[in-house]
């Protein structure tokens, strides 16, 4: 008996995991195909990116500036052991571009931004402003999914330029002022070592990034449970399984882009 009842909660595991999985992905249909429904809600999807993108610049370029001269350091005495200081600008370069901006860029967001999304659109769950928006002829998809979807597939390239270049210039600080490093030795290698290749990497991770912040959060709120304590576990829990996504999409991306 205790083997059958094992196999029997086993089973419904499995079920509900499975289960879980297909409207995880029937989520993110329904987004994309509302987003070829014309007229798309261009002022919702300017007021996401300013939520998203603008409000988060300063925490993004703080996070960057500390990232690079944090990076400039430890590659600092690393490089030193090997005589090779002269390459600190462009271990920093790509470190940041390949690396570090896409993925501490996303997850600042995602903690700063993807929580709010998934407590207001859990709010509006529990609230029955969902239901309000479908008796309206309003369909919530195209209301409120698209414009997130849209903000946050705009919002997160450009993010993760700032913090490149923010890092960059942290790194250019620390090495400059505080190793004694040249200006041109810094920025000499750089324009050598750095390709176009690796810009796009960059740019095609927090693409990646950013849709999974938007998937993962935008259903989580959707399908909060009723009262605070609802909302409250689905924001936690969005928070971790999309940090948790970019970081093994990161391994993912690497292992194919490299």
């Amino acid at each position: 008996m205790v083997f059958v009842d094992f196999v029997r909660r086993l089973g419904a595991f499995c079920l509900d995991f499975v289960i879980s999985l297909g409207r995880f992905g029937l989520f993110l249909f329904v987004t994309i195909f509302w987003i070829f429904a014309k007229p798309i809600k261009f002022k919702r999807v300017l007021r996401q990116i300013h939520f998203i993108g603008y409000r988060s610049i300063s925490i993004v370029a703080l996070t960057g500036i500390f990232t690079g001269m944090v990076l400039a350091l430890e590659s600092y005495y690393a490089l030193n052991k090997f005589g090779a200081e002269s390459l600190l600008g462009p271990a920093v370069a790509l470190s940041m571009l390949r690396e570090l901006g896409p993925v501490i860029s996303a997850l600042m967001v995602v903690a700063r931004a993807g929580s709010a999304i998934t407590a207001e659109i859990g709010i509006m769950k529990i609230t029955e402003q969902i239901d309000a928006l479908e008796v309206m002829a309003l369909n919530p998809f195209r209301y409120i999914m698209v414009p997130n979807l849209i903000a946050s597939l705009v919002s997160f390239p450009l993010l993760c330029s700032i913090f490149n270049v923010v890092g960059i210039f942290g790194g250019y600080v620390v090495s400059v002022n505080l190793l004694g490093l040249s200006p041109g030795t810094y920025f000499g290698d750089i324009s050598h070592y750095v390709k176009a290749e690796d810009i796009n990497m960059s740019l095609v991770k927090s693409i990646v990034f950013g849709l999974l912040m938007f998937w993962v959060c935008c259903y989580e709120g959707y399908h909060t449970e009723f009262g605070a304590e609802g909302v409250s576990r689905a924001t936690t829990r969005a928070v971790v399984i999309a940090s948790i996504l970019i970081l093994v999409m990161d391994y993912v991306l690497t292992s194919i882009l490299f």
